[in-house]
């Protein structure tokens, strides 16, 4: 994830970011622009269409049609940006509930053998969810002094949080901590699943199919129709306007694309390795 200071303005406009939408769109904005102009010249040059053709008239189409896409556009960016919220929270989450876990634990644990297990799998499970989310292949080998013996084929998450519950239930059946305290750590051993499935939630449910298509679609015939109307006006300078147009439209979409799955791998994504690294970072501190 790109850190920025908001409140510098000269850097957003003068300064070109790898992820800007710019570089992704200057193909087809070049063609768009030639595509334009070449209408441009086919109406006032070679046809001589007058000002009293009915083509002119389209431009009406786009005053109508403009208020539906800017409509579909804004939902579209924030049903995004929602995903990709909702899926901070969910690790934000995670944060805390490896905290609380790590809390409790030092204060029940005198084990400094049991201290270790549960200073090296709870960071381990934000590290498996973190590769389970971006579709990686998890290494058994999570850390330098920990190995992790997990199926491949399964669902790894949930192999440690199963290994976590059973060296809980342990500590009970071997007497280390009493049955409140096995009911109070339950809490927190159930939240790591809660928190994966409602990722998994975001990551395997996309925006559906047909919305997506439509609203690409409907954004290049809108572009496509532009020059027809508006060249009796502008001229050859349709060209420009309508890249510009195209642009900001295009821009948009690409941008909701990009962080409504925010587990992946893209510049604007969440910084899920990160989190993993200051979870582990803070458990080692408590434990």
């Amino acid at each position: 994830m790109i850190s920025y200071n908001t409140k510098d303005w000269f850097t957003f406009i003068f300064k070109f970011h790898k992820a800007d939408t710019f570089r992704t769109l200057l193909p087809i904005m070049l063609a768009i622009g030639i595509y334009a102009g070449l209408v441009g010249w086919l109406e006032v040059e070679y046809w001589q269409l007058s000002e009293t053709s009915y083509i002119k008239n389209i431009t009406l189409m786009h005053g109508m049609l403009g208020f539906v896409i800017s409509l579909l556009l804004v939902f579209r960016t924030n049903t995004a940006y929602d995903r990709w919220w909702e899926g901070r929270k969910m690790w934000g989450a995670l944060v805390n509930n490896s905290r609380n876990f790590a809390l409790k634990l030092s204060a029940m644990l005198g084990d400094e053998h049991d201290r270790t297990y549960f200073r090296k799998m709870i960071p381990g499970y934000a590290h498996v969810l973190h590769k389970h989310l971006g579709n990686e292949q998890t290494g058994k080998v999570l850390f330098d002094d920990v190995d992790l013996e997990l199926d491949q084929h399964k669902h790894r998450p949930n192999q440690v949080a199963q290994m976590m519950f059973a060296k809980i239930n342990d500590l009970y059946q071997s007497k280390k901590i009493t049955g409140d305290q096995l009911i109070i750590l339950n809490a927190e051993v159930q939240s790591f699943t809660d928190i994966c499935g409602a990722c998994e939630r975001i990551k395997n449910t996309p925006i559906p199919y047909s919305y997506s298509a439509f609203i690409k679609k409907f954004i290049f015939f809108y572009v496509m129709t532009l020059p027809w109307g508006y060249a009796f006006s502008l001229g050859y300078y349709v060209a420009p306007v309508v890249v510009f147009i195209f642009y900001v439209l295009a821009s948009l979409e690409l941008i909701a694309e990009e962080i409504e799955d925010p587990f992946g791998g893209d510049t604007n994504d969440l910084p899920t390795q990160k989190i993993t690294e200051n979870i582990k970072k803070h458990v080692g501190e408590l434990l």
